[in-house]
């Protein structure tokens, strides 16, 4: 799986890209056919939720979108990669489960 990160609007630490690249990783346990995983961390306009990490996953015949808020990055990706594992379940199940 290659993976990219992206930090928006604001310089990320070497802590928090390592914490994003390791989260994601744990995809692979799920499905590891994944191609391509994007991680985009952006600051929001929520006071309440300033965070917004985004993942697009890019899976054989279709992209999986990701988008989470959260108080900090490290909840938002963390909520992004739970979100993100039920998605490609039901995307296993869907595509390559076998009657």
């Amino acid at each position: 799986m290659k993976t990219t990160f992206t930090a928006r609007h604001f310089q990320s630490s070497p802590e928090l890209k390592e914490f994003c690249l390791s989260s994601v990783e744990k995809l692979e346990q799920f499905f590891d056919k994944i191609i391509v995983c994007d991680i985009i961390l952006r600051p929001g306009q929520n006071d309440e939720n300033p965070a917004i990490a985004e993942l697009n996953v890019k899976v054989p015949k279709t992209l999986l979108n990701i988008s989470e808020e959260a108080p900090n990055y490290e909840q938002a990706i963390g909520n992004a990669v739970d979100n993100a594992i039920r998605q490609l379940r039901k995307y296993k199940t869907k595509h390559y489960e076998q009657f």
